[in-house]
């Protein structure tokens, strides 16, 4: 199968990517993925070679962004989606039943890739007579006639060898042979005599790597005549017990709801209800099936996958405190990581849903798998939920997904900054920030507006643990006032936050010396390819010569304190993270003598420039950094107790591209020192 718009991954411009600004063993970002939708509940997920298949009860898909209702594809039940890209593939299925309610429950595809397994409660497909398991050859996306059976109830759970099928459901015979909740057929369709009969549902099975023993998971409490409640291993090619779970190992009142099985480990998902619940995970040693840790977070787990030894899962995680975690939530955390080793400490990869519309069983995420395609890993969550909440609450139903990388998105900026006289010096304390997928965050404090921090510091936090991190100035005079914002960075100072509200403290006793930082009161661009349009609300600022682009700064210019006169000007502007926001040219600083304003300056009715330069930036190689601009003081000083209007402009083909005011605390910035004459 192809995607119908495949063009590469989707990392533009990247290509593979390690993952990059997380913290280790993390190695999937938290930004999410544009994906299509569903309009209803995803319940399985399988992949192979790049193509994600999708089954659930819904009926449609649509793109991302677009709401229920508009824009959609029908869909009944199942989807297949282009890994990298978040769109549909070329094959299409519906799912259907006569009577009741048609659902997919259960995905699975062969070892050789060749064969996708489906099950659930469904009678046709595309037409096709089928009896709640069906066999699609994945080449042609077509039914395999063969593969047919009568199977009594619905099917939740599937998985693959080389020769065998395994099932686990609601059902109790197979063909008028009875299968208590759990059996397994030959590829092409016939029955084993395998038996591992339950006594309830069957909701997960797994084979373990050496294909010698398959791991049973669901809400039974007997398994083969035996006490085994939730969990049971039986042999491969023969049902007998190998190793049952009595005695209250998964308590009375909680259920598997999954089950995830590699080289490191046998991982298991519950799902409780009533008091005493048990809604963690647990590991289990390959070697024996023993207990090698659980965790005690309550919110039912629904599902988990292991990724280079990190153990996502998806479940509803309200309170964790029993494992020194997060204590009691007013939101529910819908995705976890953990140390396949270790569960405690949570890992820091906090992205987030909701728990879905009020019309299903709100637990949010419900299935999760990982596929690769063009170079990259990505993590495919699927489940009941609509929107994302850890990326603004955005609208998003069904379906989402993440990358190994690369991170793009910023630590919060720290809030808030207070600063303080203390002893001899001056305290600068704030909370520390959050980050979904680094919780070692690098923090750099600013003073007076300058563009080097004058202190630089690493602390940990998580959204529940945000530590004060604390900046003592002793580098201080009297009478002095100091102004101070902090930024917070990621790993490798991939993204950097805004920087803070300026927090000021005036020094005790006579000042000599004191510096004054103003934001731009104004700011805008003009466009000489769109003569006529206003940019004045745009985050951005551009410069350049041919093909110009101008910026226009305004600023309120404080008179100075009594028996002191300017001493230092500088302008300070910062790149933005556009790809070709640096530049090599020189950019100067220029006086505007016309009238202008923010909301109306255009190319075509831009304002007199005044003759000289006030200072020049001698190129600018980096984005997402601040630049210093020295002003001539003489210049300034005659807008002292008044406003100074100066526009940046570049003779240069090479643009720049600087955060403007409305982007927060990188705007433009201009710093002032008064002192004695």
């Amino acid at each position: 199968m192809t995607a119908a718009t495949w063009g590469g991954p989707a990392l533009t411009g990247h290509g593979a990517h390690k993952a990059e600004a997380v913290t280790p063993p993390v190695a999937m970002t938290a930004d999410d993925l544009s994906t299509w939708q569903t309009n209803g509940v995803v319940w399985a997920m399988a992949q192979s070679e790049g193509v994600v298949f999708v089954g659930g009860t819904f009926s449609t898909i649509r793109p991302p962004g677009s709401a229920p209702g508009a824009d959609e594809r029908r869909a009944v039940n199942f989807a297949a989606f282009n890994a990298a890209t978040g769109e549909p593939a070329d094959c299409r299925l519906d799912f259907t039943v006569g009577s009741g309610l048609a659902t997919v429950r259960a995905l699975a595809v062969s070892p050789d890739g060749d064969t996708l397994y489906v099950g659930g409660n469904f009678a046709a497909v595309n037409g096709t007579s089928v009896s709640r398991v069906a066999a699609i050859d994945i080449s042609s996306c077509k039914v395999e006639p063969g593969f047919s059976m009568s199977v009594s109830s619905t099917v939740h759970a599937l998985a693959v060898t080389d020769d065998t099928v395994y099932l686990g459901g609601d059902f109790t015979s197979i063909e008028g042979e009875d299968r208590e909740r759990f059996a397994a057929v030959t590829r092409g369709g016939d029955l084993k005599p395998w038996a591992a009969d339950a006594d309830s549902t069957g909701s997960a099975v797994e084979v373990t790597p050496d294909g010698k023993s398959v791991v049973l998971g669901g809400d039974f409490n007997r398994v083969r005549g035996a006490d085994s409640h939730a969990l049971a291993v039986v042999d491969a090619d023969s049902g007998a017990l190998k190793r049952s779970y009595p005695r209250y190992f998964v308590p009375r009142n909680s259920a598997i709801k999954g089950i995830y099985v590699d080289e490191t480990g046998i991982y298991t998902a519950h799902e409780g209800t009533g008091g005493g619940v048990f809604d963690g995970r647990i590991a289990l040693d390959l070697d024996g099936f023993g207990q090698r840790w659980r965790d005690t977070c309550l919110g039912a787990t629904q599902d988990l996958v292991v990724y280079k030894r990190v153990l996502y899962s998806s479940s509803h995680a309200h309170n964790c405190r029993s494992m020194g975690e997060f204590g009691e939530l007013n939101e529910r955390q819908h995705l976890l990581a953990q140390s396949v080793d270790n569960p405690t400490p949570l890992l820091s990869w906090f992205p987030d849903t909701d728990d879905g519309p009020s019309n299903v069983e709100q637990v949010g995420p419900r299935v999760m798998t990982v596929s690769s395609r063009g170079g990259a890993d990505y993590l495919w969550v699927g489940g009941a939920f609509s929107r994302i909440q850890s990326s603004g609450n955005k609208p998003q139903q069904g379906l989402t997904r993440f990358t190994t990388g690369p991170d793009t998105r910023a630590p919060t900026v720290p809030d808030p900054v207070t600063a303080t006289n203390y002893s001899n010096s001056v305290r600068v304390s704030w909370p520390a920030s959050t980050d979904l997928d680094d919780s070692a965050l690098t923090y750099r404090v600013y003073r007076n507006g300058s563009s080097q921090p004058v202190y630089t510091v690493r602390a940990n936090s998580v959204f529940w643990d945000r530590p004060t991190v604390t900046f003592t100035d002793t580098d201080v005079r009297a009478g002095t006032t100091y102004s101070y914002r902090v930024t917070a960075s990621d790993a490798d100072d991939a993204n950097t936050s805004a920087r803070s509200e300026s927090a000021s403290v005036t020094r005790p006793g006579t000042p000599t010396e004191t510096t004054l930082e103003r934001a731009a009161s104004a700011d805008a661009y003009v466009n000489g390819a769109a003569t006529s349009s206003t940019y004045g609300t745009h985050q951005q600022l551009a410069v350049r010569g041919s093909s110009a682009y101008l910026s226009y700064l305004r600023f309120g210019v404080p008179a100075a304190p009594r028996g002191m006169v300017l001493k230092d000007a500088k302008l300070t502007v910062t790149t933005s993270s556009d790809p070709h926001a640096a530049t090599d040219d020189t950019v100067d600083v220029v006086p505007v003598t016309g009238n202008w304003s923010e909301a109306e300056v255009t190319f075509a009715e831009r304002p007199t420039l005044g003759s000289g330069t006030l200072g020049s930036l001698e190129g600018a190689p980096d984005g997402n950094t601040a630049y210093d601009i020295p002003l001539s003081v003489s210049a300034v000083n005659s807008s002292v107790g008044g406003t100074l209007d100066v526009a940046l402009t570049s003779s240069g083909t090479d643009s720049l591209w600087l955060w403007a005011r409305e982007n927060g605390g990188t705007g433009p910035r201009l710093t002032l020192t008064y002192g004695k004459p």
